[in-house]
Order: C-alpha cells, then sequence, then structure tokens
C-alpha cells in the first residue's frame, strides 16, 4: 500500500507524515520501511520509560492475562493500586481516573461549578489564561484561550473568561467582574511554546482563590509526572492547588488521565453526577503504576535534570551560533526552541535525517524526549538539529 493512500482512510485531524511507524525500543522508533528515528518527541510527552520498556511490557501482559475491562460499577485491584500511588505522591484526598487529559479538565470544570453553585447559583464562571491548552471537547475548548482551537466551533461554553498570562493586575481585574467556580492553569504552557508561569503569579492565584472560595486547578497534563525534574511542577513553586489534571505519561502508552482533588470538592459529588466506561481501565493502571513507581524511585529524577540542563545547554550553545534561534527555555526534559522562522520545514527535516521534534506555537520546537534520555541521545540529536538549521 502506498505512503498517500493512507490519508483516504482518515478524517483530516492531523497532518501525517511519514511511512506507519511499526515498533519501537527505548529512545527509537522504526517505520515501515525499516527506517529508525531518535524520538524526541515521546508521543507527545507520553512515552516517559521509553518504547517498551521491559517493566511496561511485563505488566502489560501480566494484566492482559487476567482482565482487560470491569467497568466502573466495580473496583479493580489495579484501579485502587494506582489510585494509593496517586494519592501518595500529590496533594490530593480523591482520584477520579480517567482517558485522557481533556476528559480530567471537563472533570475539574464540572465538580468545581458542582461545588461552587451548592451555595450560590452563579457561582460558575471559569477563568483561564491567553496561550492556555486544555483540551478539544466544549469544555476544555472553552477554557482554551486560543481563537484558533475555537474557530468554526462556536458557540463555546457559556461561562469562560481569559486572562493574560502571569499578568496579576489584569487577571485580578478579570476574577472582579464575575463569580468565579474555578481559575485553571497550566504551570508550563506546553502547547504554545513551553512558557513558565511565574511563582508570583501562582501565588498570587492561591492566595486569591482561597480568600473567595475558588477553586484553583493546575493542569499538569503535560508538565506532571517527572517532565519538568521533579514529580509534579507545582512543587516547584510551593504552591498547592485544589485540584490537579495529569494524563499523557501517566498510562505508560495507554490511555489514561487523572484528576486529583482536595476532599471539599469531591464531598460535593454524588453517583450519576460525572462517569467514564472505560476510564481507570486495569490494563492503563497497571502501566501507570510502573511508570509512577519507576519515576518516584531514588535518583530518577535528580537524573531528569541533569540531563534536562545538559539538553538546555547544548541548545544554548547552537543558538549561539546560529541567529535563526531566537531563545531556548526550558525545565527538566521540557524544552521549547524558539525560531525566527515558521518550524514546520525544519520538523520535517529533521524527520528525514532521523530525529522526531514536535512543533508548537509562536515559531517554538518542541524537545520532550522519553524521561530515560542520556547524553550521547542528546548529543546525536542537537547534532541533527544543528544540522538541519544551518540551511534557515
Amino acid at each position: 500500500m502506498k505512503e498517500s493512500k493512507f490519508d483516504t482512510y482518515f478524517m483530516p485531524t492531523y497532518k501525517r507524515a511519514g511511512p506507519p511507524l511499526v515498533k519501537g525500543r527505548g529512545m527509537y522508533v522504526y517505520d515501515s520501511s525499516g527506517k529508525h528515528y531518535l524520538d524526541f518527541g515521546a508521543g507527545i510527552a507520553v512515552i516517559a520509560l521509553g518504547h517498551s520498556h521491559p517493566a511496561i511490557v511485563a505488566a502489560a501482559k501480566a494484566q492482559a492475562a487476567k482482565m482487560l475491562h470491569g467497568s466502573n460499577l466495580y473496583y479493580t485491584e489495579p484501579q485502587i493500586r494506582i489510585a494509593k500511588l496517586l494519592l501518595r505522591h500529590t496533594f490530593g484526598d480523591r482520584v477520579f481516573l480517567c482517558n485522557s487529559g481533556t476528559e480530567a479538565n471537563e472533570a475539574a470544570i464540572k465538580f468545581a461549578r458542582k461545588w461552587a453553585t451548592a451555595k450560590n447559583k452563579n457561582k460558575y464562571h471559569v477563568l483561564s489564561f491567553s496561550d492556555g491548552f486544555h483540551g478539544r471537547t466544549y469544555g476544555a475548548m472553552s477554557a482554551t484561550a486560543q481563537t484558533r482551537f475555537q474557530a468554526g466551533f462556536a458557540p463555546i461554553a457559556p461561562g469562560f473568561h481569559y486572562a493574560p498570562f502571569n499578568d496579576i493586575a489584569a487577571t485580578k481585574n478579570a476574577l472582579s467582574k464575575h463569580a468565579f467556580a474555578a481559575v485553571i492553569v497550566e504551570p508550563v504552557q506546553g502547547e504554545s511554546g513551553v512558557h513558565f508561569a511565574t511563582t508570583a503569579f501562582l501565588q498570587f492565584l492561591r492566595s486569591y482563590c482561597t480568600a473567595r472560595r475558588i477553586a484553583l486547578v493546575f493542569d499538569e497534563v503535560q508538565c506532571g509526572i517527572g517532565r519538568t525534574g521533579t514529580m509534579f511542577n507545582y512543587e516547584q513553586h510551593g504552591v498547592t492547588p485544589d485540584m490537579m489534571t495529569l494524563a499523557k505519561p501517566l498510562g505508560g502508552g495507554l490511555p489514561l488521565g487523572a484528576l486529583v482533588c482536595k476532599e471539599m470538592f469531591a464531598s460535593a459529588i454524588k453517583p450519576g453526577d460525572h462517569g467514564t466506561t472505560f476510564g481507570g481501565n486495569p490494563l492503563a493502571c497497571a502501566l501507570g503504576c510502573v511508570v509512577l513507581k519507576k519515576i518516584s524511585a531514588k535518583g530518577f529524577l535528580e537524573r531528569v535534570r541533569h540531563n534536562g540542563d545538559y539538553l538546555i545547554s547544548q541548545l544554548h550553545k547552537l543558538a549561539s551560533r546560529h541567529p535563526v534561534i531566537k531563545d531556548v527555555r526550558g525545565k527538566g526534559l521540557m524544552v521549547g526552541v524558539e525560531l525566527a522562522c515558521d518550524p514546520a520545514a525544519v520538523v520535517n527535516e529533521c524527520r528525514r535525517k532521523g530525529l522526531l521534534v514536535v512543533k508548537s506555537e509562536h515559531n517554538t520546537i518542541r524537545f520532550i524526549p522519553p524521561l530515560i534520555v542520556s547524553q550521547r541521545h542528546i548529543d546525536i540529536a542537537v547534532g541533527i538539529f544543528g544540522n538541519v538549521i544551518r540551511r534557515c
């Protein structure tokens, strides 16, 4: 079958490139032609432990032989194990398991509104921030303050408002105009090009939300679970949210999302208020337990920080020689390289040369490799990237 024919099978929601991928091993993936690629995209920050990690494969085989689905009418043992692990490593009292980051954000919006409107029916408004990304379903899309994601899908859900990211004065002004149920923010904005919330901004949100009984939600779908060098990014700011959404690496490569929240919000929910057929799937939860145990093991996050610093330093050296690189910004292994041109051609040429990276907004390329990356892999990746941008 020719590559050009594949597009006729699918809705055109993605611009796919290259022959089909058929397998992955460690830091590499392989396509149907036999070509291998150094993966610095990790399935968009999903494959934390590398492709086909032995512990992931073993857990998948063991759980598949036991049970693939049980439904949320019953408990399953892997669900209980991963819930305990999530609560052990976070501020949370309760967990809601779902299938994706979008679903986790939908749950956060619903739970916050249910909690807030119990005392004030008009307290349903939600504030989010410019260049944020929270997903593509209607609630999550409505909370995504980027017109390109909303274009053609109007009307968006009512009650959603936006303020400039990291702007305390403008945010305070926006919050004064309505009765808010929730504020949702990414501590690190991934899709918009790896932009970081300041500690002062997050501290302001925490103080304001506490004083006015507004739920503070941190979307750590992309920056959480070790990506920025700590288990969760909120730890680096000393600011604890009321709810936190997680997904991407959580399921070890299978669909799994989670909302972690404090008891006061969980207590507003009763059976039937929300649900999911597949959320908390036993197989995904079994793999998630492996992911959480490996990343929280002694020394793992220290290596993430060390290798992240090395990646950033090597990209800064590259930037000093190539003016086309406008900025390098990152923390841990979540790094953005902003170019003075549209990076689409650079991403495609990197792929042709055997390196997978991910395009973001604001002319930015994301370097988000599996967390097991070594300095040898970093040197190879930066070498390929450097050869490509020389031609820009």
